[in-house]
């Protein structure tokens, strides 16, 4: 970042919110500088100047939205330490928040980085997907005091991605929600037995 303001600019931080909140809205994979620009109130020539470069601004955006994915892992953790720390009770907590309607610009802005981070391994959005799997599989794994290994925190993240994915693409809530629940339980009645 030799030629661009320091990453802790307040204009920077207050940019790459504003920006955020655009990208939030319009996604990610067409992102133009000048539509952006004009959005945030500012110019290309600022945005290149304070973030280096198109892909770095992309980064730091994807950057940005893994912020708000390790609050809602986080969030999730907590409340299910609170009711027990057991992972489905957890991985409810997580289903909750992802299917919450004001949720969808910021998850549908999750797999448009996750999806293009397998095709373009070495652009800005490189190691985004592999990272947001790391997390949650971590966070998944610690549920229940180390008594889940690694097969059941990978089964529940397939079924909590499986089900976003049907959800951003339908916007059926109650389907998809009634569908997390019976894996849930299924899964909760096999432990029992």
């Amino acid at each position: 970042m030799s030629a661009t303001a320091p990453a802790t600019s307040p204009r920077r931080r207050e940019l790459l919110e504003l920006a955020y909140a655009y990208v939030l809205e319009h996604g990610v994979a067409d992102l133009s500088l000048r539509p952006l620009a004009a959005a945030v109130g500012s110019s290309p020539r600022v945005l290149l100047f304070l973030f280096g470069s198109k892909a770095e601004l992309v980064q730091a955006l994807l950057a940005r939205a893994r912020e708000d994915e390790l609050e809602l892992l986080r969030r999730a953790r907590a409340a299910g330490d609170a009711e027990g720390g057991d992972l489905l009770t957890v991985a409810s907590e997580l289903w909750a928040w992802l299917a919450a309607e004001e949720r969808r610009g910021l998850l549908t802005l999750w797999v448009e980085g996750y999806a293009r981070s397998l095709i373009d391994a070495d652009g800005p959005w490189a190691g985004f997907a592999a990272a947001t799997v790391a997390d949650w599989l971590n966070v998944l794994a610690q549920a229940g005091s180390g008594e889940v290994g690694e097969v059941e925190p990978t089964l529940v993240l397939a079924v909590l991605r499986g089900a976003l994915l049907d959800l951003l693409a339908t916007g059926e809530a109650e389907r998809t929600t009634a569908a997390v629940n019976r894996q849930l339980a299924l899964m909760r009645g096999r432990r029992r037995t």
